[in-house]
């Protein structure tokens, strides 16, 4: 589904990608694990048009999309939680939903206005609150309720449980398990490497920019030494 060979980017003369592969194969949910500084985000906001590609390529469906700005990365079918949540501020929890809402690329509306609110029950309670009235788990909650509006094909959570009090990353974990039943394939980073390789069926470690390890979920987690050595837990 989303391939990208050979990544390369950079901020000014910082080069934090070197030759990335990625690939989420459709229907499956890839874990990217690394300490922070190694260029998760930036790998992510690359494949989403954010920060240019300087070298390698992004595919979609068979499609080159290297350097597609991020409104037509979306248009493709695929939804972004970013790291900070990114949700408006002066906009009511039912307007942040509404706005995003639109059929999958295939026509599909399985996530409907009405499924999203009995996904998150809090955010039904608070639909006339604007999203700075919100606690942080609730704005992570309308960010993922937002991506989800646009039925996408393919999922991607950067840091979907940072910050958040314990009971409200059990509450994400959750959802995240349910929205990978459905079928949506996911793309999560989550300083938690133990609960991204429960959620998760493949996962890649970055290290300085460059991919060390890469595999089924279930193998690297048994990899003890060397998760230890690459993330430093």
């Amino acid at each position: 589904m989303l391939k990208a060979t050979g990544i390369h980017a950079r901020y000014g003369d910082s080069h934090i990608l070197h030759g990335v592969d990625l690939h989420v194969p459709d229907g499956k949910t890839v874990g990217l694990l690394g300490r922070n500084g190694m260029g998760k985000t930036t790998l992510i906001r690359s494949l989403m048009g954010f920060v240019p590609v300087v070298g390698g390529s992004v595919q979609w469906q068979g499609r080159d999309v290297t350097g597609s700005a991020p409104e037509r990365m979306a248009r493709l079918g695929i939804g972004y939680v970013p790291e900070g949540r990114g949700i408006f501020p002066n906009l009511s929890v039912r307007e942040n939903l509404v706005m995003s809402a639109r059929a999958g690329v295939d026509g599909r509306r399985e996530w409907t206005y009405e499924r999203v609110l009995d996904l998150f029950p809090r955010l039904k309670e608070r639909l006339a609150h604007g999203g700075q009235q919100l606690s942080g788990g609730e704005q992570q909650m309308l960010s993922i309720g937002r991506a989800l509006m646009l039925n996408p094909t393919l999922l991607i959570l950067d840091e979907a449980t940072e910050g958040l009090a314990p009971l409200i990353v059990r509450e994400i974990w959750r959802v995240i398990g349910e929205i990978r039943a459905t079928g949506i394939a996911t793309l999560i980073v989550d300083r938690n490497y133990r609960a991204v390789l429960a959620h998760s069926d493949l996962a890649v470690v970055l290290e300085k920019g460059r991919i060390v390890m890469a595999g089924e979920s279930k193998e690297l987690g048994e990899s003890t030494e060397a998760l230890t050595r690459f993330l430093g837990v």
